[in-house]
């Protein structure tokens, strides 16, 4: 069992910038693809961006390219979502989730473990 706990969440203006962590727990998840997706109220979960197991290659999507950046400290068992230029869009609740596999992935399908969720508000 992998347990993940998502943090850094909040209330932050338009054009300000959080970091969110997961930390890992239980099993490694240094040998596995992680990923960040969010759920808005009344949409389905989306992809945000993910990163190898090595950290040496990532995928961002194409609404959070150069605004946000995915890493990872295999280390500390941890994953990092830095998100600079929010935008009130950008409202949501954010999971972190582990991949079954070790290259980067986009479907929901493609985790098997996920976190609570932090949620992130962004004010006009």
């Amino acid at each position: 069992q992998v347990q993940l706990v998502e943090s850094g969440g909040g209330l932050v203006q338009a054009g300000g910038s959080l970091r969110l962590s997961c930390a890992a727990s239980g099993r490694t998840i240094s040998t596995y693809a992680m990923g960040w997706f969010r759920q808005a109220p009344g949409k389905e979960r989306e992809f945000v961006a993910s990163i190898s197991w090595t950290g040496g290659t990532t995928s961002h999507a194409n609404f959070v390219r150069g605004r946000f950046t995915i890493s990872r400290d295999n280390a500390k068992n941890t994953v990092y979502l830095q998100m600079n230029s929010l935008k009130p869009e950008d409202t949501a609740v954010y999971y972190c989730a582990r991949s079954k596999v070790r290259t980067v992935a986009t479907a929901t399908g493609q985790y098997d473990y996920w976190g609570q969720g932090t949620q992130v508000t962004v004010s006009s």
